[in-house]
């Protein structure tokens, strides 16, 4: 089967930014919710599927999706980059006048987009939160530790960092192109988008269990973006260390007063606890303040270097499919297969050409005009 060329590039109202690693089980599920959210819109529209190096069945499943669908881009990074930096590839080259960045997991859902859009035509705003109002869907450890790394990037960075906001947001072309010209490295845009200070609006909503695969932000991840986050927004833990060093001396002050008085009443055996403990102390806050010097040196270095943070394998849009991704559409268009999703049903594979990849409830690709004429006409003075 021959693709459809996408020739809406220019007219191109919203593009959706998918990062994903290891997607195959949640892929049919979500192709069968944001499909028919998109058609209904009634504007033009692109979803740009990264796949961050996967190493499932992600860009063969993506590939034959495409088959049937197509304003899905694929953009294939080379080797797994990490979320932000995937994420960072879509915003790089997504065409529309909104973009819109969602997980692939279902957790966020893309009913909400209709909702963030008009939001953002209708009060002119450029930035479009979604907020979790409800975490009941996730762990205990889960919802305390989210909590505690809102309230530390809150007291950091200010109360411009909405509360429970995660990555799923509407960013205009403005404040897209704005982050494109920011020359950070290491990006967490929780930070950086609320740091533009550009008009913003909310959009709530409950945030639903995973319907299949794994989540890949185990507590090491979670670890470590709580870390850039700090580190890279805020010079606090060096004040930290500053007032540690402080509180050290006036320790050590205390001893040394402590050590002279046994001394001057012959006292010196018993002080071999206290000189252990303060031995033990110093030496804690010397390498804690180590530590913390290490990570801004380790950013100053990442900086200096200078190194890409992502690196394109092939684009759909742009042709360059390479010998890689000619492979993977070889095999997607020769294959047959059955994808079962709990949620929808059994799906018929996407792999034997000819065939629909997903049920089709609503409208065609484009839409209906009737249906959703307000909508276009309020969003034209982004367009």
């Amino acid at each position: 089967m021959t693709e459809v060329p996408n020739t809406t590039a220019a007219a191109t109202v919203l593009s959706v930014v998918i990062p994903m690693y290891n997607e195959e089980e949640v892929l049919p599920a979500l192709v069968s919710r944001l499909r028919p959210v998109l058609a209904d819109l009634g504007v033009g529209y692109e979803v740009v599927a990264v796949d961050d190096g996967s190493t499932d069945r992600t860009a063969e499943l993506l590939a034959a999706f495409r088959l049937g669908w197509p304003e899905l881009r694929v953009i294939g990074l080379r080797r797994n980059s990490g979320h932000q930096a995937a994420l960072t590839a879509g915003l790089d080259r997504a065409h529309g006048a909104y973009v819109v960045s969602i997980d692939a997991d279902l957790q966020d859902p893309p009913e909400k987009i209709p909702e963030m859009l008009a939001l953002a035509g209708a009060e002119d705003l450029d930035i479009v939160y979604g907020i979790r109002a409800d975490r009941a869907s996730d762990t205990g450890f889960k919802r305390w530790t989210a909590g505690l790394y809102y309230r530390l990037v809150r007291r950091l960075a200010g109360p411009s960092v909405p509360a429970q906001a995660g990555d799923f947001r509407l960013l205009s072309r403005a404040a897209v192109d704005a982050l494109k010209a920011l020359p950070d490295q290491q990006r967490v845009y929780r930070l950086l988008v609320p740091w533009l200070g550009f008009p913003s609006g909310e959009v709530r909503y409950e945030r639903a269990p995973r319907p299949a695969g794994r989540s890949k932000y185990p507590l090491g991840r979670m670890i470590r973006l709580a870390v850039d986050s700090v580190t890279g927004f805020s010079a606090a833990p060096l004040r930290i260390a500053t007032w540690l060093g402080g509180f050290a001396f006036l320790v050590c002050l205390g001893l040394m007063v402590y050590t002279l008085s046994a001394h001057a009443f012959q006292h010196t055996v018993p002080g071999w606890t206290s000189l252990f403990t303060g031995v033990l102390f110093i030496g804690a806050v010397q390498l804690i303040c180590v530590g913390l010097l290490g990570e801004y040196v380790g950013r100053i270095y990442t900086a200096v270097q200078n190194r890409p943070t992502y690196f394109i394998g092939h684009d759909t849009a742009a042709g360059t499919t390479g010998a890689a991704g000619t492979a993977v559409q070889a095999q997607a268009q020769a294959s047959v297969d059955v994808v079962v999703d709990p949620a929808v049903g059994a799906v018929k594979s996407p792999f034997r050409p000819g065939e629909p990849v997903v049920p089709s409830p609503g409208p065609p690709p484009g839409g209906s005009a009737d249906s959703s004429a307000p909508l276009s006409q309020g969003l034209g003075r982004r367009s």
